[in-house]
């Protein structure tokens, strides 16, 4: 790929990469998630390393035809998003979802808009719940791996909201029936989420629950780091 002007991008991760320099995971509106190296970010006090921090909106250039890139221009493109609390721990969740889930140099325009929108929300004071919930159903949907949460598996009626389902993933709700005990989720809890309304006390318990089932097949084994600094920001509050 050579340079065709600069594009908005976050980092969702870095490392040190040889002597001077950073290897970052850039989520870019346009090329979508790619590998990078800043050359000489860590050589002295480089403006480049202030600038390649999570949740910084950038400006980059970049060029390379292999896997990974090099980039070539990096510039603010707004002032960083401060994450205080436990906010902070919720942005890396999506970070690592992003970087477990999304394919590199797959285009997902409308993901890089729900995630610039998800890190707004959690800065201004939006509920952290809510907004995970519906970044993670978006980020599901992009992938083709959303099932429909108001419509039944059974003769595709309407979910009713007196009623209690369980979603296995890739499929429409079922009916909850006599063996079922695991991942039961209300009918009212199914509509709220396909609404974007908000969510009750006991309806953020069961989302929660679900949409860690939906996601389980597709991150695999390994814990997410994330979630271990989350219970800790709780602990200590």
């Amino acid at each position: 790929m050579t340079e065709r002007g600069l594009f908005q991008a976050f980092v969702l991760h870095r490392r040190a990469y040889g002597d001077t320099s950073l290897l970052v995971e850039v989520l870019a509106s346009g090329p979508g998630r790619f590998p990078a190296i800043a050359k000489g970010a860590r050589r002295g006090r480089s403006p480049a390393s202030a600038l390649l921090q999570p949740f910084q909106p950038l400006w980059l250039g970049a060029v390379g035809r292999g896997d990974v890139r090099t980039l070539t221009r990096i510039e603010a493109a707004g002032r960083p998003f401060e994450l205080p609390g436990r906010a902070l721990p919720c942005g890396l969740y999506l970070n690592e979802l992003l970087v477990r889930l999304l394919a590199r140099n797959d285009p997902h325009e409308a993901l890089f808009a729900f995630y610039h929108a998800a890190l707004s929300a959690m800065a201004s004071g939006t509920d952290l719940d809510w907004t995970l919930r519906q970044f993670e159903l978006r980020l599901l949907g992009e992938l083709g791996y959303a099932p429909p949460l108001d419509r039944e598996a059974q003769g595709d009626r309407p979910v009713d909201p007196a009623c209690v389902y369980v979603i296995d993933p890739g499929h429409p709700p079922r009916l909850a029936g006599e063996g079922d005990s695991e991942t039961l989720v209300s009918g009212a809890t199914l509509l709220a989420l396909a609404r974007g309304a908000p969510l009750d006390p006991s309806q953020r318990r069961e989302a929660r629950t679900l949409l860690r089932r939906l996601l389980e097949p597709h991150l695999g084994p390994k814990p997410l780091k994330s979630r271990a600094l989350f219970r800790r920001v709780a602990s200590s509050e």
